[in-house]
């Protein structure tokens, strides 16, 4: 019982940590969408585009070095190609509920505006945390792990020279 209990405080810390890059994301997302859209004429879905998009820059960067700097840093490419991606699903989540609440239903002053780009961040939300731990910032295989603490074992032991022998005096 006391694995499982390490393993659920393991997954509350990583959707704190999420969480607080998150929320710090939503803050830049949002102040991005009130800001394109006090300042220019842009039509709201494309303001909300542009903030949606300084915000997952934003996100990447946190999580990458915040959420899951712990994780498999091998293969950027890869990661980065798939949080893209993800972020792009994401996007359209998010960007999608505030067109239809726009276009479908006329709601677009600026508070409904801001209603329907918070309520798409978090349906947006719940997908991403689920598609950026399971496919974007895995985390290493038990094996290479194991073969990294062991590997640093070796070199650890390799550099303290020999052991001494039981009986055998030091110095």
């Amino acid at each position: 019982m006391a694995h499982g209990s390490s393993g659920l405080r393991r997954v509350v810390r990583e959707l704190a940590k999420f969480g607080a890059v998150g929320g710090a994301g939503l803050l830049v997302n949002l102040g991005v969408f009130n800001l394109v859209r006090h300042l220019t004429d842009l039509q709201v879905v494309r303001a909300s585009v542009i903030a949606t998009v300084v915000a997952i820059a934003f996100n990447y960067v946190g999580f990458r070095y915040f959420t899951y700097r712990d994780r498999d840093k091998s293969g950027r490419t890869k990661e980065m190609t798939l949080f893209l991606l993800f972020s792009a699903v994401g996007l359209v989540i998010e960007n999608g509920l505030l067109f239809a609440a726009t276009y479908g239903f006329g709601w677009d002053s600026p508070i409904q505006s801001n209603v329907f780009k918070f309520v798409g961040i978090g349906i947006a939300t719940l997908f991403r945390f689920w598609s950026y731990r399971t496919w974007v910032f895995r985390t290493l295989p038990a094996k290479e792990a194991v073969a990294g603490a062991e590997s640093f074992l070796t070199v650890t032991e390799q550099s303290r020279g020999p052991e001494p022998r039981a009986g055998q005096r030091v110095g």
